[in-house]
């Protein structure tokens, strides 16, 4: 009896699956019937060592995690069927995980094309000098302290006991409150310092902050505090603006403010800190971007490594 086409039946007619879901499913189990047929084994008589070779066959040829789990997935439905119908006594996919998948590396720009997007200056006479002005301001922090876009849109213009967080300008620290409620100090560089006064100096001019903004450090053309969401799309237009390949987003210039620091200073600890991360298994993620550059590097330059 053919099992595989009963159990698409019933998902198609009492499930009422979308076709593509469904044209997943046959795909799955379709899978499912060739690995049961070249290892000679009914479908009903599968066991749990049977699924997991296959996953090991899969894993083997590429397959990624994320892959094998949908695949896990559809296979663990049909059976839970099979068990419904009184056809097993047990589901052999039950208790069987995917292999985890690598998390990906935090993308970071290069050193070359973060300077860029810092120094753009907009060359257009229409634009707009009060937000060319806010906007390098916020560039130069991301870049420049790391700072979390909710630590960035949380920043004051002075301290204050209600303050998030605030730029101490002549000691030349930043103040955030980061993940967990938990403050901490980042420095501040010269560039950042420079491209806040600027903006400070220019805040005011044109817009009149509603009275629970007035405290806000960066705030929109209608005075109230700036978004992320907000944040986001300035990013992407400005970096797009300074002709980077990739549109840029704020956590990735976090990303790349580690990675930079721990390619100069190869002080992991200290990455630690200024991002105000926890715990530093968090932070040994930049140590593979940093070999990841220095692969880069050699394969560049080694006269070994290069192709002919």
């Amino acid at each position: 009896m053919d099992w595989v086409a009963r159990y698409l039946d019933h998902v198609r007619f009492e499930k009422r699956l979308a076709e593509r879901t469904l044209a997943l499913y046959t795909l799955d189990l379709q899978k499912l019937s060739s690995y049961a047929e070249q290892s000679r084994v009914a479908l009903d008589a599968v066991q749990s060592t049977h699924i997991r070779r296959w996953v090991s066959q899969m894993h083997a040829g590429g397959r990624s995690g994320r892959g094998i789990a949908l695949i896990l997935s559809g296979w663990r439905g049909f059976y839970v069927w099979m068990g419904r119908e009184g056809l097993i006594s047990a589901n052999p996919v039950q208790d069987i995980r995917a292999p985890k998948s690598p998390k990906p590396l935090p993308k970071a720009l290069s050193v070359d094309d973060a300077v860029q997007l810092a120094d753009f200056t907009p060359t257009d006479p229409a634009s707009d000098p009060w937000l060319n002005s806010r906007d390098a301001a916020m560039v130069e922090l991301l870049y420049g302290c790391g700072l979390r876009v909710g630590e960035l849109t949380g920043l004051d213009v002075q301290a204050s006991a209600i303050a998030k967080g605030w730029i101490d300008l002549e000691s030349g620290d930043a103040h955030v409150l980061g993940k967990g409620s938990k403050r901490r100090s980042v420095p501040v560089g010269r560039k950042a310092l420079e491209a806040l006064q600027a903006w400070i100096a220019v805040r005011g001019q044109g817009v009149k902050p509603a009275a629970a903004d007035q405290m806000a450090l960066f705030i929109g053309q209608h005075g109230t505090r700036l978004t992320a969401q907000a944040i986001w799309q300035r990013l992407r237009q400005r970096s797009l603006q300074a002709g980077l390949s990739t549109p840029v987003h704020p956590h990735m210039l976090r990303h790349s403010f580690a990675s930079h620091v721990l390619q100069s200073s190869s002080d992991l600890r200290a990455v630690q800190e200024l991002l105000g991360h926890a715990n530093i298994t968090t932070t040994q993620v930049y140590t593979r971007l940093d070999f990841q550059h220095l692969a880069q590097a050699y394969d560049a330059a080694h006269p070994r490594a290069r192709k002919k």
